[in-house]
């Protein structure tokens, strides 16, 4: 890793006995999130503390609560994927009060969300991992945020064929809420370090 990535993990990983300490790795799809999340954790492992570890893609709702529901598909996703209330209530507002959380999660073959445990130790790095994490209704419960930055272009060329065959969707729902997304929250201006990637 880099060394100014090295000093910013270094400073948030001093936790203390007691201490939740939460940090929020935010960027678009494909943006290299979940491998930089592997390389914290190898980081960290070497350094005896505890971690917890959170994809937000793992809490989507089900199928028809975010397609075809009238509304622009852009906004299906950035506005319905996930319950975003819900989250706040029940995730967020409770990470660092209580030390097990029970969380719907998405079950991908089923279409439907289930209830699942999620232990939060009294002294833990707490990692938060997807897209849209610096929404105004969960920024604030983040201690720390890093914010991946990575062109459209190469993002794109990371998808498989067959899904970049499909480049409609991509205009209609993705690109269009990521736009938005950028434009209304500005990402990159919010976190505490940007990474290129």
């Amino acid at each position: 890793m880099e060394a100014n990535i090295l000093n910013f993990l270094k400073k948030i990983t001093k936790v203390e006995r007691g201490q939740k300490v939460v940090l929020g790795i935010d960027g678009l799809s494909r943006s290299g999130k979940t491998t930089f999340v592997r390389n914290i954790k190898q980081y960290i492992h070497d350094k005896s503390i505890l971690i917890c570890i959170l994809h937000i893609d793992d809490y989507i709702v089900e199928r028809k609560r975010r397609y075809n529901t009238g509304n622009e598909e852009w906004y299906e996703y950035y506005s319905l994927q996930w319950d975003v209330e819900w989250l706040k209530e029940n995730l967020f507002k409770r990470l660092k009060k209580i030390n097990e959380l029970d969380l719907l999660t998405y079950d991908y073959s089923s279409d439907t969300q289930k209830s699942q445990k999620v232990i939060v130790p009294d002294t833990c790095l707490i990692i938060i991992e997807g897209v849209f994490l610096q929404r105004k209704e969960w920024r604030h419960f983040y201690d720390f945020m890093i914010y991946l930055e990575c062109s459209r272009e190469k993002r794109f060329n990371r998808e498989s064929i067959g899904t970049r065959n499909n480049i409609g969707k991509f205009e209609k729902r993705y690109w269009k809420a990521e736009d938005h997304y950028m434009k209304i929250v500005s990402p990159m201006e919010q976190a505490d370090l940007v990474i290129q990637n």
